[in-house]
Order: structure tokens, then C-alpha cells, then sequence
């Protein structure tokens, strides 16, 4: 990932769908490091639900038996860009679950790495965004095993629903295996809301606009299964969501 102070360019894989104009007067962006020693578990929450363009770094280093659980929201307005590095030592656990909530014209972006460097390792990410009226929605993220890693188990789950024809959405998981006996396994889907579904809602008497918003409800949900802080996250997406339907 590119750290230096030089504004990146489209060449650098990370920023391939970056909206580089908005994120010039953001940069550099500087890396919040955390370290969690062996054994150690800790959850956190991030909602970047108003306020003007933003972008962070953060950088963790998991010890032996250690768990993070990091889950994030973000909608607000203007760019919106997340990056998480994560080096996940033997027996440690990463588990990060986010929503993006993009209207108005935004760009909103999560780009991660993780890295399994010891045995026995566990890497759960889901992402879940939503995206209307011209905005776009793009996700980066990359597990790498390195050699050694054996008995790695990491996935991801990568959807994205597209509100109208006028928004987009980008993803690339990615997976770079160096070791034996991992199970590593990625997926990916852009689509609409069921249309079956929104009828059949709206057949027992549910208006069509608080249809949509209990499908969308349900499917951010997906990201914050388990959450320490669920309801504070439940509401914020709640929020976002009626800005958007």
C-alpha cells in the first residue's frame, strides 16, 4: 500500500478506483497503529456518518491468541476511504465487518490487507454497501498466507446492492496463498433488491419506500452479526439508510 507523501496514481493497485481529486486534500493520510499482545481481545467501533471528506490508516498488529473485532459504517458526505492493514500472528483472530452507505455523488472505499505470518490463524471479513444517485462503492482487499501459515483460516464476503441505474459498484477480493493446508475462500455479488420480494411486501400492505428499508436493514446487517456494540451500529445504519430511500 502506498505510504509515502506523493499522491498516488491510478497505477497503484489500491487506488485503481479511488476518486484522486478528493482525496488530494486529505493526503497524506497518517497510519494509526494498534498492537494487541498475546491473548489479548479487544472491539472496536468506528461511524463516519457526517461531516465532510475523511480517509484513515489504521494499521494492527495481532499477538499469538489474540482477537480483533473491528466494525465500521460509513455514509456522511463526500469521500469516505478506510484502510486496514492487519498481521495476524499464530492463533490470532481478526474479525471486521462494515457498511457503506453512499448517496449524492460519493465515493466510498475500504481497502485491506491481511496478513497470516504464523499457523492457525482466523480472518473473518464481511462488507456489505449500498449505493444511489451517482455515487459508487468500491472494495479492495487482499489475505495473504505467507509461508509457514499452515492451518490459516480466513474468507471474505463481499455484496453490494445498487439502488438505481446511475450508481456503481467495484470489488476485488483477492487471495495469495504461500502455505499447506489453509482454508481460504472469498465471495462477491453486485445486484438490485428483489423485486419478487418488494412485491410481495408491498401485496400486504407495506408502502414501498419502508419495504426497501427493511431489505436494506436485513442486508447491512449482515456485517455487524456478533458486534459488542450492535444497537449503536443498527442505529446509524438506520440513519443512513433513510437519507438514501
Amino acid at each position: 500500500m502506498t505510504s509515502a507523501s506523493a499522491m498516488p496514481t491510478r497505477r497503484d493497485e489500491d487506488f485503481r478506483y479511488a476518486d484522486l481529486a478528493a482525496l488530494a486534500p486529505l493526503w497524506p493520510v497518517a497510519a494509526e497503529r494498534i498492537v494487541l499482545g498475546p491473548g489479548e481481545q479487544r472491539a472496536m467501533a468506528i461511524i463516519h456518518a457526517e461531516g465532510d471528506a475523511w480517509a484513515r490508516d489504521l494499521v494492527v498488529d495481532v499477538a499469538e491468541g489474540g482477537r480483533f473485532a473491528l466494525h465500521l459504517i460509513s455514509s456522511g458526505q463526500g469521500l469516505g476511504r478506510f484502510t486496514l492493514r492487519v498481521n495476524l500472528a499464530a492463533r490470532a483472530e481478526l474479525v471486521f465487518g462494515a457498511a457503506q452507505l453512499a448517496g449524492a455523488g460519493q465515493t466510498l472505499e475500504i481497502v485491506t490487507q491481511v496478513v497470516h505470518s504464523a499457523p492457525d490463524a482466523i480472518s473473518r471479513q464481511v462488507v456489505r454497501s449500498v449505493a444511489a444517485r451517482r455515487s459508487t462503492v468500491n472494495y479492495l482487499g487482499k489475505v495473504l498466507v505467507q509461508k509457514g501459515a499452515d492451518g490459516t483460516d480466513g474468507a471474505q464476503s463481499v455484496r453490494a446492492m445498487l439502488l438505481d441505474r446511475s450508481a456503481s459498484a467495484n470489488a476485488k477480493p483477492e487471495l495469495e496463498i504461500h502455505a499447506d493446508d489453509v482454508k481460504c475462500a472469498h465471495g462477491c455479488a453486485v445486484g438490485e433488491l428483489d423485486a419478487a420480494a418488494l412485491f410481495y411486501m408491498a401485496q400486504r400492505g407495506l408502502p414501498p419506500e419502508a419495504a426497501k428499508r427493511l431489505m436494506l436493514q436485513a442486508f447491512v446487517a449482515e456485517a455487524f452479526v456478533g458486534a459488542e456494540d450492535g444497537a449503536a451500529l443498527g442505529e446509524a445504519a438506520i440513519a443512513a439508510l433513510e437519507a438514501l430511500v
